[in-house]
């Protein structure tokens, strides 16, 4: 039986069409606005810089995020501060065991009507937002978990066989304590996949660290003034898909996220050392779209190679599970990515080859 021809390989797709002359004009005050932005948040969190920026391109990317960080980091002063510089309604709900779906996406309740009898009406959760910040999420049952995730996918909340949209734009961030594990629900890896990026926040530097307790200690009072309208990101939401990104930076995301997978022939020693499952195509969906945003936030007309790989650990990071030798040689997810990175860096030179492992020696009787 004859097999059948292969047709040559085609080459990586990718978008390189410049842009008009009216997203150009838009690309320079998205880069505006956010220099305003992070000069506002700046103003009130210190020494947190590259979370900021990224948290920034997940939004301009309409991404949602995990922030991880031990208590007394000001997670919560970072989001609320973030929503005053946009401008835009925010909530928070405080996950613990007790907490059930109903309280987070809203209920039915029977209500008493003017000129009587009674009917069902939908009474909205606080979802229904345009940044939600679900502290400490891994307090709460699978099921309340479930239901968030749920709104953060679809983008609307249905009950009793109606839809109820959320307006846009909707971005959650979500917070998990590392420290504490007692009591909690771990997100199963299917659900942490929904998040786009994980970011680490941790302790700020020695100077910054100085100025948090000399200006949160005295009388001091911080105004933030909006930057962003609402409308105005979406603006800037609709840019990020529309910016370029060539065939070399979608073949580059596409083969970071390969070399994450220990069954993959691009895989190198690491991955199939140290890896249990790696990254799926939504990772090289998210690293190009994350590059897009870090290139409209830097007011690039294209996204890179150098903007993938600077988004890359926090796409990655929650998405590559060590093995068990992993655990034992004292490796993490984190150390994984940065020696996936320096992996494909076309710069590093070429890792040495292993010595060959000698057959082992038959026992005579």
């Amino acid at each position: 039986m004859n097999e059948p021809t292969r047709e040559p390989d085609a080459p990586p797709a990718g978008d390189e069409t410049p842009l008009a002359a009216d997203d150009l004009a838009l690309l320079e005050r998205a880069r505006d606005a956010c220099a305003r932005l992070q000069r506002e948040i700046g103003g009130v969190v210190f020494g947190q810089d590259a979370v900021v920026r990224a948290l920034l391109a997940s939004i301009f990317a309409d991404g949602h995020v995990l922030l991880v960080g031990v208590p007394g980091l000001a997670k919560t002063l970072l989001v609320k501060t973030l929503a005053q510089a946009f401008g835009w309604q925010w909530r928070r709900i405080q996950f613990t065991p007790d907490l059930m779906p109903a309280d987070i996406v809203g209920m039915e309740l029977l209500q008493e009507e003017p000129g009587g009898g009674r009917q069902l009406r939908f009474v909205p959760g606080p979802v229904f937002t345009n940044l939600l910040l679900a502290d400490e999420i891994n307090r709460t049952p699978p099921k309340t978990q479930s239901a968030l995730l749920e709104a953060m996918q679809e983008r609307h909340v249905t009950s009793m066989g109606r839809t109820h949209p959320i307006e846009p734009p909707f971005v959650v961030v979500a917070t998990q304590n590392p420290v504490e594990q007692e009591g909690t629900y771990p997100l199963p890896e299917a659900q942490l996949d929904r998040f786009m990026f994980s970011l680490r926040m941790d302790y700020p530097a020695r100077a910054d660290e100085e100025r948090v307790v000399a200006e949160t200690t005295a009388a001091r009072t911080v105004s933030v003034a909006p930057v962003c309208a609402r409308e105005d990101m979406l603006a800037f939401q609709g840019l990020v898909r529309r910016l370029p990104a060539g065939r070399h930076t979608v073949s580059a995301a596409v083969h970071l996220a390969c070399v994450t997978r220990p069954s993959d022939p691009e895989a190198g020693e690491t991955a199939r050392r140290y890896v249990e499952w790696g990254a799926g195509t939504r990772a090289a969906q998210y690293l190009v779209l994350g590059a897009k945003a870090l290139a409209a936030i830097d007011g690039e007309p294209a996204a890179n190679i150098r903007h993938v790989r600077e988004i890359a650990p926090h796409v990655l990071r929650h998405r590559v599970i060590p093995n068990y030798q992993a655990a034992g040689d004292g490796i993490d997810a984190a150390e994984l990515v940065r020696r996936f990175l320096r992996e494909t860096d076309p710069s590093a030179p070429a890792p040495a080859r292993p010595p060959p492992i000698p057959p082992a020696r038959r026992r005579v009787p």
